[in-house]
């Protein structure tokens, strides 16, 4: 017998949130819900077994389209190890590229805030650095508000 559950139980069920669930079905990543007569979404255990698998990729820091491609290896009994090795092999030369590219933003940082004397005087070599080839002239007269989906730290 197969224990269906709620979005809200199945989200429980795999440690991810009820939000990611929509959207990994809106996505295609994992297939559309089945459905109650009243429209409720129904998961059993096979959709909770791939959403863990989708929140212990993306821990690893795999792209969606790297999780599709794991999940496709995944239901494939004719897959070869060599191919999920490589697929794994090529992501961590990504994370080894985007660790280079975070030590060489951290060095420059360093430099930048030792270079700020952090007084009361308006003048700060963190912002002279960033606005370099702009004209003073063409300062912004404004502080941006952004909208909450849009100020996540790092969103962008």
């Amino acid at each position: 017998m197969t224990i269906l559950m709620n979005i809200g139980e199945a989200a429980a069920a795999a440690g991810v949130s009820t939000k990611m669930i929509r959207h990994y079905e809106q996505i295609g990543l994992i297939p559309q819900a089945e459905r109650t007569d009243s429209g409720y979404r129904l998961y059993g255990e096979r959709e909770v077994s791939v959403l863990r698998f989708v929140r212990q990729s993306r821990r690893l820091g795999f792209s969606v389209a790297q999780i599709a491609e794991l999940i496709g290896l995944w239901s494939d009994s004719q897959r070869t190890s060599r191919e999920v090795k490589a697929l794994a092999m090529h992501h961590v030369a990504e994370l080894e590229e985007k660790r280079r590219e975070i030590e060489q933003m951290m060095e420059v940082l360093a430099v930048l805030v030792k270079a700020c004397h952090g007084n009361d005087q308006p003048h700060c070599a963190i912002l002279e650095q960033l606005s370099q080839g702009s004209s003073s002239l063409h300062q912004p007269h404004h502080k941006p508000k952004l909208k909450k989906s849009q100020a996540k730290p790092g969103s962008g």
